[in-house]
């Protein structure tokens, strides 16, 4: 993605962002159900490289199954480019963990933009403590391979009810994730920087005692007018 777009994401919100999209007609691109283990302030910005569960077979899914080098769920980790956010459909079930503060720790040494999993983790307090965002459903203890087995890498996948196509741009923020269409995510970032603008300005007009009529939306020229002149003054 180019370094301006992301610079922009950086900036803006998920709510803001979901306005943009439903005005393309795009309605489901918000992960439901997901948090932040721990809010970090800051935007989580990137593209997407997904990770697919499915339900597990137990006579597939023993602990030995960790020993092998091609196991999907540490290929993934380990294949995860740097700036990218790790995206895992794990069937929107936090009974099993998706993965634990060792593997997250290694995608944040990897340069991992971020992780987000439908499902849960396990060591949730020391993920939360990380400089790395994260985002799950809740915390959770049994290892994936009690119900999940990851199959398939950097594939179209479902999370949380969202469709996440590799490469789209991730974003999250203090409330939750959203998932940007790659071929939308440079005029997005451009309308939601615009959209957070005459947001600032409204906040600022109603703490004032404005009324939100004709405000937000606007509708008289007034407040288009001193809107104008507030962008001026605060060099936005």
């Amino acid at each position: 993605m180019k370094s301006d777009t992301r610079e922009k994401l950086m900036g803006v919100s998920v709510a803001t962002l979901a306005t943009a999209l439903y005005k393309r007609g795009l309605r489901s691109q918000v992960i439901q159900g997901v948090h932040p283990v721990a809010p970090k302030g800051r935007n989580m910005v990137g593209p997407a490289f997904t990770l697919r569960y499915m339900p597990a077979r137990e006579d597939r899914n023993q602990l030995v199954e960790f020993r092998n080098p091609e196991h999907p769920q540490r290929v993934a980790i380990e294949s995860c480019p740097e700036g990218h956010v790790l995206v895992m459909d794990s069937r929107k079930d936090a009974r099993a963990a998706s993965a634990g503060d060792i593997l997250i720790t290694r995608l944040m040494v990897r340069g991992g933009a971020g992780v987000v999993s439908d499902g849960g983790f396990r060591d949730a307090s020391v993920i939360g403590a990380l400089d790395i965002p994260a985002y799950h459903q809740r915390p959770s203890s049994p290892t994936n391979l009690t119900l999940h087995e990851a199959i398939e890498i950097n594939v179209p996948i479902g999370c949380g009810d969202a469709p996440v196509f590799p490469g789209d741009v991730i974003v999250g923020d203090d409330d939750c994730v959203i998932v940007l269409p790659a071929a939308l995510a440079d005029e997005l970032a451009d309308e939601a920087v615009e959209m957070t603008a005459y947001e600032d300005f409204v906040v600022e007009q109603v703490k004032g005692g404005e009324s939100i009529i004709g405000l937000y939306p606007q509708t008289i020229d007034r407040h288009r007018e001193a809107f104008e002149s507030w962008r001026k003054a605060n060099n936005r």
